[in-house]
Formats: structure tokens, C-alpha cells, sequence
């Protein structure tokens, strides 16, 4: 069990109260005060003193006095140098207490609608974490507890649904034709499992496009030069479509083929006559044989 000197230092771990948010600073400065058995001042009167006390009886009022002076300066460290300076002449600690309540309690109190008006207004974004968002808006949940504002669950969860960021808007039309209703701890397991999912999808889709510009650095690096050889290996190839189609090719082969045998046989059936002069020549007529 901590000790009375753990817990005292404790005290200095709290949020200083500054005015806002009192009922919150109340219940944390309360719990610390049940733990150093301080809190009993707060609601009991002191002992009055006589003429005709007993020594039990003097022992109890010193005893309170010591307690109320101990619960009091706890009460004060926990505030600002501002509200300390306000509240430091107070006399005791149940006054204290009492004062505190009377000025800050109803402050809170009207800070109802401004709550409900964040819960309302809420809206997640794609830049952040969804999770990280869902946390936030439990937690402006939560204050509704301080102020006695009850909400049902399931309204809750289709209100935060309607929160999700607009990339979400597939998974959120999902949930909401859901037939059977789920609580908010299931609502938080759905979105940490899709928000899981997307972000091994998103490092999948960032390794493969590192992998595809290693492949064409790789492929840049060991590219031969270009080279305008058509017949050399490695050379200049005509682009499709450039030249004739295969059929056209072997057409013309054949042509040639045959226009070679023809001139062939030509040449050895009779002699030639050559038509025209100097490099005007073209024509060959045979001699007809007698």
C-alpha cells in the first residue's frame, strides 16, 4: 500500500485547476483526499472546545484541526497561482470546499450545451489516425457522466459512424446496413481491424512502386547504346508497319525467283540485241533463231 508521502506527492501530478472543468479537478482532489483519510473534514464539524474536555476529547479536536489544516493546503496546491491567491485566506477546508462549488459547480453547469455541441460537431478527417479521432470522441462522451446527460449506446455508435472521414464512406454505408445492433467496444474493434487492413494495403502498394523504379533504374543502367545498324545484331529495327507484310515479302521473292529463271533460260536459248546507247541501254531483244 502507498504510502501517505507517495500519495501526498501525487498531488502535484494533477492538472492545476484554472477555473474550467471543476468536476473533473473535484473528483481527482476528492479520491486523493479519501486515500490521506483527509476527506471526513470536509462534512464533519469540529469539535467544539469546553472547559470540561476530556483528554480523548482534546486529542479528537487537535487531531481534526491537524487534518483540516493538511486537507486545506492540499485543496490549494491543486489550484493556480491565480485562484490560490484568491482562496488562500479561507479558513478552513469544508469552507474552501464549499466556496469552490458555489462559484465553479454552476459555471459547469451551463457548460451542458457547449459539451453536447462538440460531441455534435465532431468530424474525422483522413489525415489522422481513426482510432486516434474514436478516442476523442469517447472521451467528450465521457464528460456527459459529470453532468448527469445520459445517452443510449446505440445512438451513440450511429452518431460516431457518421464521424468516419469520407474515404471511410464504403465501410460506413457497411455498418449501417448492419441488421443486428453493435456496442461501442465492437464499433472500436471494426474500425482498428479496417484501419489495420488499409495500412498494410497502403505499405504494399509503396513497396511495389519502389520495386518498380529499382527495376527501371536497373533496366536504364544496363540498356545498350542505340545503334543504327538495321542487318547487325542489336541494331536499328524498322518499326512494325514500316516495311511490307510477310505475304508481300514472299511475293516478291517469288517474283524474283522466276524472273531469274526466265533471264536464265534467256541466255542460253540465243543471243541478244542491245537497243540504245551509253547508259541509256535497258531493252534486250532476242534474235529469233533460223
Amino acid at each position: 500500500m502507498a504510502s501517505i508521502k507517495e500519495l501526498s506527492a501525487n498531488i502535484v501530478k494533477l492538472d492545476r485547476f484554472d477555473g474550467g472543468d471543476f468536476l473533473r479537478w473535484q473528483k481527482r482532489v476528492h479520491f486523493l483526499l479519501v486515500a490521506l483519510h483527509l476527506v471526513y473534514v470536509l462534512d464533519t464539524p469540529k469539535p467544539m472546545e469546553s472547559d470540561d474536555e476530556t483528554v480523548e476529547q482534546i486529542r479528537k479536536r487537535q487531531k481534526w484541526e491537524t487534518d483540516d489544516h493538511t486537507c486545506r493546503g492540499h485543496i490549494l496546491n491543486a489550484m493556480k497561482d491565480s485562484l490560490f491567491d484568491l482562496y488562500h485566506d479561507v479558513p478552513s477546508a469544508k469552507e474552501l470546499w464549499e466556496k469552490l462549488e458555489a462559484r465553479y459547480h454552476k459555471e459547469d453547469a451551463t457548460s451542458k450545451k457547449f459539451l453536447i455541441s462538440k460531441f455534435i460537431n465532431f468530424k474525422m478527417v483522413d489525415e489522422r489516425s481513426v482510432m486516434e479521432q474514436f478516442r476523442e470522441v469517447e472521451r467528450i462522451r465521457n464528460n456527459f457522466s459529470q453532468h448527469n446527460l445520459v445517452m443510449d449506446e446505440t445512438i451513440v455508435v450511429s452518431s460516431i459512424i457518421d464521424k468516419l472521414p469520407p474515404s471511410w464512406k464504403e465501410f460506413k454505408r457497411t455498418l449501417k446496413h448492419k441488421k443486428e445492433d453493435i456496442s461501442l467496444d465492437e464499433l472500436a474493434n471494426h474500425l482498428r481491424v479496417e484501419e489495420d487492413c488499409r495500412m498494410q494495403e497502403n505499405e504494399k502498394e509503396q513497396n511495389a512502386q519502389e520495386i518498380s523504379k529499382v527495376h527501371v533504374m536497373e533496366a536504364a543502367k544496363f540498356k545498350k547504346p542505340f545503334l543504327n545498324r538495321p542487318n547487325k545484331p542489336g541494331g536499328f529495327k524498322k518499326p512494325a508497319g514500316s516495311g511490307k507484310s510477310n505475304n508481300q515479302n514472299q511475293n516478291q521473292r517469288k517474283r524474283e525467283s522466276h524472273l531469274l529463271v526466265l533471264k536464265g533460260k534467256m541466255a542460253t536459248s540465243s543471243p541478244n540485241v542491245i537497243i540504245g546507247r551509253g547508259s541509256k541501254e535497258k531493252t534486250m531483244l532476242p534474235l529469233a533463231s533460223r
